[in-house]
C-alpha cells in the first residue's frame, strides 16, 4: 500500500486549520490521521496540530504487529484519548486558546483490513471497482436531524446547522469516538478527508475521480473539485491504496 496525500487553505480562510499526517511500519501496515480544528482565532489550528501529532507519536509509539483486532482498536482509543486530554491541558494553559477542539479520523490498514476510529464530521471512504461506502458517521447536528427523520438527505446537504459538530477532540473531560473495522480489497482505496472536501464534492465525483485517475493525481484533482465549487473551507485528503 501507498500513501499520497495533500492540505490545501481554499478560496476562503486566511489560516488552514486542518492536520494530517501518515506513516508505515515495516510489514507493510500504514496509518494516516487526519484532524480539521474548530474555534477560529481562539487556535482550531493548534488544537489540530496538537492532536494529529498526538495521535501518530501514540500510534507510532505503541504498534505492534502481534496485536489482534480488539488490541488495536484499544490502541487507537487510546491514542484520541490522550490527544484529548492535551489538547484540553493546552486549552486551560493559554486563555487564547479557551475552547479550542478538533474533529480526528484515523485509520490503520493492516493487509485488506482498515480500522478506523473517529470524532466529528471528518470522512473515511472504500472506494472500490463499482461503489464507494461512506465508513464514518457525522457526529453533527444534521445527522442526528437526519437519523431522526426531522429532514431529508436533500435538506442535510446545504443546511444551516450543516458545520455544528456534536463531538470533538478536546470539547470534554472524556471522549467519545466511534470505532469500526472494514475489509478493503486490495484494489480498492481508503480515502480519509476533512469536510472541506465531502461538503463540496459529491460521492459520485470522489468516487469518479479515485476509480479512473492514477492516486497520486487523485488527490490533486480532488482539491481541484473543491476549490471549483467556491473552496469555502480548508481541504485535506489522504489516500490509500
Amino acid at each position: 500500500m501507498k500513501i499520497y496525500s495533500k492540505t490545501d487553505i481554499g478560496l476562503s480562510r486566511t489560516v488552514n486549520q486542518d492536520a494530517f499526517y501518515a506513516g508505515e511500519f515495516e510489514g507493510g501496515a500504514v496509518f494516516a490521521v487526519v484532524c480539521d480544528g474548530m474555534g477560529g482565532a481562539k487556535g482550531g489550528n493548534v488544537a489540530s496540530a496538537k492532536a494529529a501529532t498526538v495521535i501518530s507519536d501514540y500510534i507510532v509509539r505503541s504498534y505492534s504487529p502481534k496485536m489482534n483486532s480488539s488490541a488495536i482498536e484499544k490502541l487507537l482509543r487510546a491514542a484520541v484519548d490522550s490527544a484529548n486530554a492535551e489538547v484540553i491541558e493546552l486549552a486551560e494553559s493559554d486563555p487564547r486558546y479557551e475552547g479550542m477542539g478538533t474533529t480526528a479520523v484515523v485509520a490503520l490498514v493492516i493487509d485488506n483490513l482498515a480500522h478506523i476510529v473517529h470524532v466529528g464530521d471528518s470522512r473515511a471512504y472504500l472506494i472500490g471497482d463499482s461503489r464507494i461506502d461512506q465508513l464514518t458517521n457525522d457526529h453533527s447536528m444534521v445527522q442526528m436531524m437526519l437519523a431522526k427523520g426531522e429532514i431529508s438527505p436533500e435538506e442535510a446537504k446545504n443546511h444551516p446547522k450543516k458545520n455544528i459538530i456534536t463531538r470533538a477532540v478536546g470539547a470534554e473531560k472524556t471522549v467519545i469516538c466511534d470505532y469500526n473495522i472494514a475489509l478493503k480489497p486490495d484494489n480498492a482505496a481508503l480515502l480519509i478527508c476533512t469536510d472541506g472536501l465531502s461538503n463540496t464534492v459529491t460521492d459520485e465525483e470522489i468516487f469518479s475521480v479515485v476509480h479512473d485517475l492514477p492516486p497520486e493525481e487523485s488527490i490533486d484533482k480532488l482539491i481541484e473539485l473543491a476549490n471549483a465549487a467556491g473552496g469555502p473551507d480548508n481541504i485535506t485528503a489522504v489516500l490509500i491504496k
